[in-house]
C-alpha cells in the first residue's frame, strides 16, 4: 500500500492497521475510526486511503468522522493508472474501469449525496438515480464502441505482422520488475522508466534482431494481486498480445525477499494461466542481479529454480547475460533450419528477395545469368512458408 501511494504521489505520514470482521457502517470499528480522526488531525493529513474495499455507504460515514476524503485501493489504482496514461486508449480504459465500477454503486451515491456533503461525494445532488444510472450506462457503451474501433486496427496490425512471419515474444511480469528497462535496451526505444508501479499501461511492439531473424517484442502493463476485475477486464484488449506471444519473457525482481519473489513470480504465473498464456513457451528472466553477491544469487536461484520456467539471471540495467537470453528465447520458439533454392530473375522474386533481408538475418544470394540462388537459416516454421512461396514464383528447392 505504501508503495502505490508513493507511485500516486502521495507522502505517506501515518498508517493504522486493524484486525476484525469488517464493520457494516465503517469497515473498521467505530472506535478505531475515531482513533484514525485523532491521527488525522495530529499529522494534518488531506486524504485516508484503505486496502480494503469500500462500499459507498463506508466512505461516507469514515469521511463524516474523520473529516478528509477516504479512497479504498481500487480508487488509488486509478489515480496511479490516470497519472501513468499516455494514450487515447489508455485513459479509454481507465474511463470504463471508473465507470463500471459506479454503476452498481450509483443509487447509494446519490442518496447520501442528499444526505448532505461530505468529503468525495460532491456534484451528486442534481441527478435522480434514474438519470444518473442511464447516464453512466451511455458513457460505458460510448467508450467500449470506441475501444473497439482500437482494437479492430491492432487487430490489423497483427495480421500484418503474421504475413510478415515476424514472431512475437510478450514481456510479462510484476510491476517493476524491470520490464521497460528490459525493452529499451533490447530495443534501443527510450520509455520512460523509473516512475514507480505501472510505468507501462499501453502495449508498445518494436523489432529486434536475433542471430535467426528478426522478432518483435511487445512491453505490457505490469501485473498486481488483487487488482480489481473492473480494470483486469478494462484492459483486457491490451493483455491479448501475451495470449497471442510466440514466446514470453516473464520478469522477476530477484533483489527483492525470497517470500516476495516466490509470492509474485507465483501470482505471475497464476494470471498467465488464467488469461490464457499458460502453455505459451516461458523464460523466466531473474533480474537487477547487479544488485546482489554471489551468495545471494546463490541462494534465491536455488529456491525459485523448480517454480521459474527455463529461469536466467540477467541485469537490464547492465545489460548481463542478455544475449544468452536472447538465445534461449529464440530456441523456445522453434528450431532453425536452412534451405536452399533458386529464383527466376524476375521483379517478383526480386521484390520477394528484398522482403527475405527484412525478415531474416541470415540470408546469403548468388546471381547468375537468368536465376539467383539463395540460401536462408530461420526459424523452421518460418522456413515453411518461404519455401511455398518459392513454389509459387516457379522457384527450384535443392534437393
Amino acid at each position: 500500500m505504501k508503495s502505490l501511494a508513493e507511485a500516486a504521489d502521495y507522502n505517506v505520514v501515518g498508517h493504522v492497521e486493524q484486525l476484525r470482521r469488517p464493520d457494516a457502517g465503517f469497515q473498521i470499528g467505530k472506535g478505531k475510526a475515531g482513533e484514525l480522526a485523532e491521527l488525522v488531525d495530529e499529522v494534518n493529513a488531506e486524504r485516508v486511503i484503505f486496502d480494503n474495499e469500500l462500499k459507498p455507504i463506508q466512505s461516507y460515514n469514515l469521511a463524516k468522522v474523520v473529516g478528509v476524503e477516504i479512497i479504498d485501493r481500487f480508487q488509488l489504482i486509478l489515480e496511479i493508472f490516470s497519472k501513468r496514461a499516455s494514450t487515447n486508449e489508455a485513459h479509454l480504459q481507465i474511463r470504463l474501469a471508473r465507470l463500471r465500477h459506479q454503476l452498481p454503486r450509483a443509487r447509494e451515491m446519490v442518496r447520501l449525496a442528499r444526505m448532505g456533503e461530505r468529503p468525495g461525494f460532491l456534484g451528486l445532488g442534481t441527478f435522480e438515480v434514474d438519470v444518473y444510472n442511464e447516464e453512466i450506462k451511455r458513457q460505458i457503451h460510448s467508450i467500449r464502441r470506441e475501444l473497439k474501433k482500437i482494437r479492430v486496427q491492432r487487430g490489423l496490425h497483427r495480421v500484418r505482422r503474421t504475413e510478415l512471419g515476424f514472431p512475437l515474444i510478450s514481456l510479462a511480469g510484476y510491476t517493476s520488475a524491470g520490464k521497460t528497462t528490459l525493452f529499451n535496451f533490447l530495443t534501443g526505444a527510450a520509455k520512460s522508466v523509473n516512475l514507480g508501479i505501472f510505468t507501462t499501461l499501453t502495449t508498445t511492439t518494436r523489432a529486434v534482431d536475433l542471430d535467426v531473424g528478426r522478432v518483435l517484442v511487445t512491453d505490457t502493463v505490469g501485473f498486481i494481486d488483487r487488482l480489481p476485475l473492473t480494470l483486469v477486464e478494462a484492459f483486457h484488449s491490451t493483455l491479448e498480445e501475451t495470449i497471442l506471444s510466440d514466446a514470453i519473457i516473464l520478469l522477476v525482481d530477484f533483489h527483492e525477499s525470497l517470500d516476495e519473489i516466490q509470492r509474485k513470480l507465483s501470482y505471475s504465473l497464476e494470471v498467465l494461466n488464467e488469461i490464457g498464456a499458460g502453455g505459451i513457451p516461458t523464460v523466466t528472466a531473474l533480474n537487477k542481479i547487479d544488485l546482489l553477491t554471489e551468495n545471494e544469487l546463490e541462494e534465491r536461484f536455488d529456491r525459485v529454480e523448480e517454480l521459474a520456467p527455463n529461469p536466467i539471471l540477467i541485469s537490464a540495467v547492465k545489460g548481463t547475460n542478455l544475449e544468452e537470453l536472447k538465445r534461449l528465447v529464440s530456441s523456445e520458439i522453434g528450431d532453425v533450419s536452412t534451405t536452399v533454392f533458386s529464383l527466376p530473375l524476375t521483379e517478383e522474386s526480386l521484390s520477394f528477395i528484398s522482403e527475405l533481408h527484412s525478415q531474416v538475418n541470415s540470408v546469403e544470394t548468388v546471381y547468375n545469368n537468368e536465376e539467383v540462388v539463395i540460401k536462408v537459416t530461420a526459424f523452421r516454421w518460418l522456413i515453411e512458408g518461404i519455401e511455398g512461396k518459392v513454389k509459387r514464383l516457379h522457384g527450384k528447392l535443392a534437393s
